[in-house]
């Protein structure tokens, strides 16, 4: 018998073993809460340093390219913030690859280090008035670090939080990381409007932006205190303990030979995510002031308040998601923004305060079921083995194709036709694709991540789960035929 045909009957021996007892994980959901608010305030600092920047994005040009004048400034102050998004991919498949190899932990840690760096520096790069293109240049390199890092950022988060979680309790945990999202932008956002009021627009300009970025610092040590005191996820430990090293081998080649339907579907999961999540909270502030022509505080002040509010709706469509499917609430929010994208646009350039306020509120309810259902679904699409370099690819290269390139695509198109609705037919594209996909997608609410036995809160759990151990472990058949697809590229080989 040849070195193949071992690993299929080995195989074959493995996926005929009956689920026991001992393979079920009780997850202590105190352990679980830990987990979200460690990785929350990682993700936290990540959506601080993004709120800080969309929100000075104006200033950011008038600092960094006062060497062009009028709206290019912004274009140019929001084409840096879209460049970094290049490098994002490639930290996703370098932190990815080592998350799946070293551990989640260990990751997460560097990660949320070199992003807390990245940030500070850019406080403390001097102007183009002071030291000329170097000022510029200086910014890209600081946003390339950042896009590095964030590239393992948040995947890796997502995989955290899911493999810590009860499973029937994923949708309303995982829901928290988004919190941490909300919360990131709040403070960035807050202080930015409370410095903006407390030193006026000259003070502003000359040294107050700076301000923000110095921040990074604390919130990167207290973040990286609580995890360096998370244990390993409870999934990728027992994964461990089966899995020898030459699995761990040609990571990346898996992922795209025999992941790749899974890949192509969070590609566009992650592509309508995003481009709503950064056409209002990243573009909506700028679009406010530079094309509709609130004063720029004003326009902040509307999206500080929409963001707080969303936070506790988030928490409850988490909860909602764990009893009615992320499948559902997703498709509910796709179809709510394509019906009602343009009468939102409409409402926020009335004029009327409250109006304006009422068309963002529409956004952020139908935003918010997006955000409380992909940090629990995307992790999902994976086996464990591969899901963390899996989902950082996913998501890396469709925020830095379609969601970090959204601010620019919108301030670009508005600017070449001259049509302020430009943001709602855009969000709609994204929608309309979105439905389509999601038709294709498999509901895993309350289910066992792909390769991973069940993990519940409670011990008289188990009994109903031994009941039914096929359903419990419905991934199965799926594993074979790609383990199977596996084998026979090996003997193609030989």
């Amino acid at each position: 018998m040849d070195q193949n045909e071992k690993k299929r009957a080995k195989f074959r021996k493995n996926s005929e073993r009956k689920l026991k007892k001992d393979d079920i994980t009780i997850v202590d959901t105190k352990d679980a809460r830990k987990a979200v608010v460690a990785t929350a305030l990682g993700n936290a600092m990540e959506w601080f340093d993004f709120g800080i920047y969309s929100y000075l994005a104006v200033i950011i040009g008038k600092v960094f390219f006062s060497g062009v004048t009028g709206p290019l400034q912004i274009v140019y102050s929001f084409a840096t913030f879209a460049v970094a998004f290049i490098v994002r991919p490639l930290g996703g498949m370098f932190f990815g690859m080592l998350g799946d190899k070293l551990g989640r932990k260990k990751v997460l840690t560097i990660t949320l280090v070199l992003m807390s760096l990245a940030t500070l520096s850019m406080g403390l790069i001097p102007s183009y008035r002071t030291i000329g293109n170097l000022a510029p240049i200086l910014l890209l390199l600081a946003r390339l670090v950042q896009g590095f890092s964030t590239g393992g950022e948040y995947s890796g988060a997502m995989t955290f939080i899911a493999e810590s979680s009860p499973d029937k309790k994923r949708g309303f945990f995982s829901s928290g990381l988004e919190v941490g999202t909300l919360i990131g932008y709040i403070a960035g956002s807050g202080i930015v409007t409370l410095l903006s009021y407390l030193l006026g627009p000259d003070k502003m300009l000359d040294w107050g932006w700076r301000i923000p970025f110095f921040i990074a610092a604390p919130i990167g040590l207290v973040g990286l205190y609580l995890r360096n005191h998370l244990e390993e996820t409870p999934v990728f430990e027992a994964m461990n303990e089966e899995k020898h090293e030459e699995n761990k081998k040609g990571l990346i080649k898996k992922v795209f030979l025999y992941h790749w339907p899974q890949l192509l579907k969070g590609v566009v999961l992650v592509l309508f995510f995003n481009v709503v999540d950064y056409m209002l909270l990243s573009y909506m502030p700028s679009y406010l002031n530079v094309v509709l022509g609130y004063g720029e505080t004003k326009g902040l002040l509307f999206i500080l308040i929409v963001m707080f509010i969303m936070i506790p709706i988030v928490l409850l469509m988490g909860y909602f998601s764990d009893r009615i499917g992320n499948k559902r609430l997703i498709l509910g929010g796709l179809i709510g923004i394509i019906l009602l994208a343009i009468p939102s646009l409409k409402m926020i350039g009335s004029g009327s305060n409250w109006m304006v306020f009422l068309g963002l509120m529409i956004l952020a309810i139908l935003l918010a079921t997006f955000e409380a259902t992909m940090p629990s679904m995307l992790p999902s699409l994976f086996f464990t083995e591969v899901r963390y370099v899996a989902l950082a690819i996913t998501f890396n290269i469709s925020v830095s194709l379609f969601g970090g390139t959204t601010p620019l695509a919108l301030s670009w198109l508005i600017r070449e036709t001259g049509n302020k609705m430009v943001p709602a037919y855009y969000i709609m594209a994204a929608c309309l694709i979105g439905v389509v996909t999601m038709l294709f997608v498999k509901e895993t609410t309350g289910k066992a991540l792909r390769g991973s036995a069940p993990a519940v809160s409670e011990k008289h759990e188990i009994a109903e789960i031994l009941e039914d151990p096929g359903e419990a472990l419905w991934w199965k058949e799926e594993k074979i035929t790609i383990e199977e697809k596996a084998a026979e590229s090996e003997d193609k080989k030989t």
